[in-house]
């Protein structure tokens, strides 16, 4: 039972530190242009905030049906927010260069839940994911089939997630590439558009993660020296968590059309960095989803304007003392 620790340890860094933002309001935030009940569940109603793209921007500008940015927010499936004033402004930056944005809630899985070092305890892992996952589903099928009036092209739904947000939207195309049942509830046609993932990883108790299928369009963007969202992966028998440079390797093999960013000693800074990251992401929205262009590209890079909260600093041992 000894080498479940790791990661034991590393689920209550997530839980203590990852997205921990304060929600400050301040003057001339943008607001969204509806919010939209997407579905019910048993313990919650969610909602989804809708940022209509600008008219007569971006490289779809002379189409009705405009691509659409399903954004999953981050904050370990514990806590987090669709609204946060920081990522409302990033949502109408996207919105004016002519790409709608939904930012969804989602069923919080791990929220007052205990952790034990057990099996159970990466049980209780996968369910919280799972839930996030399927929540991200509704969310899609509501947008296909309110696509005409939303003026929607529902052939590009994109994907974008920050920490938890970018597990689940990588956990979702992973499971579609694999004909996993819950993806079935999607129609039989469908695939995302693109994904993109902020400090992301998959999380797998069936063995190794595999892609049989060639992936969406994919951008990965990881601090190398992220332990709270690993850049790596750890593994166990029939259990791999991998991060973007694991995954890259393998969805690199599948063919996918994958660009990823990899941040020199950054930890996990990048899963709240959207903003600065703005001219990567158009780049790749622009060329690899829209335009189809198959551009794959793998930098290592340091970049001194983002933020070094000083993350990487903390491993998982340290934030499990502080929990």
């Amino acid at each position: 039972m000894k080498h479940l620790i790791p990661i034991s340890l590393l689920l209550c860094s997530c839980l203590t530190y990852a997205q921990t933002r304060p929600v400050i309001e301040r003057p001339g935030i943008p607001q969204p242009d509806q919010t939209l009940l997407y579905a019910q569940r048993d313990t919650c109603d969610l909602l989804l905030d809708f940022y209509t793209a600008a008219p007569g921007a971006g490289p779809c500008a002379d189409t009705l049906r405009k691509p659409v940015i399903v954004h999953v927010f981050g904050g370990a499936f514990v806590s987090g927010v669709r609204n946060h004033p920081d990522d409302r402004v990033w949502f109408r930056r996207l919105a004016d260069a002519g790409y709608h944005v939904a930012a969804i809630d989602y069923r919080l899985g791990l929220k007052g839940k205990t952790f034990r070092v057990s099996p159970s305890g990466l049980t209780i892992l996968r369910e919280a994911i799972q839930a996030a996952v399927d929540d991200l589903f509704a969310a899609t099928n509501y947008l296909i089939d309110h696509a005409a009036e939303l003026g929607i092209d529902p052939n590009r739904i994109i994907v974008s997630g920050s920490s938890a947000g970018a597990m689940t939207a990588l956990q979702a195309e992973w499971e579609i590439v694999n004909s996993m049942p819950d993806a079935q509830v999607l129609p039989a046609w469908f695939n995302y558009g693109g994904v993109m993932a902020f400090s992301g990883a998959i999380f797998s108790m069936e063995g190794n993660i595999r892609f049989p299928q060639k992936p969406c369009p994919i951008l990965l963007l990881h601090g190398t020296a992220d332990r709270i969202v690993p850049y790596k992966s750890i593994g166990l028998p029939g259990i791999q968590f991998a991060g973007s440079n694991a995954l890259a390797k393998k969805l690199e093999s599948a063919g996918c059309n994958l660009q990823i960013y990899r941040f020199r000693d950054l930890g996990h800074e990048i899963s709240i960095s959207m903003a600065h990251l703005f001219p990567e992401e158009i780049r790749f929205l622009e060329d690899n989803v829209v335009k189809g262009i198959y551009r794959p590209m793998d930098t290592l890079l340091s970049d001194e304007g983002i933020p070094d909260h000083g993350w990487r600093k903390y491993s998982a041992l340290d934030l499990y003392r502080m929990k």
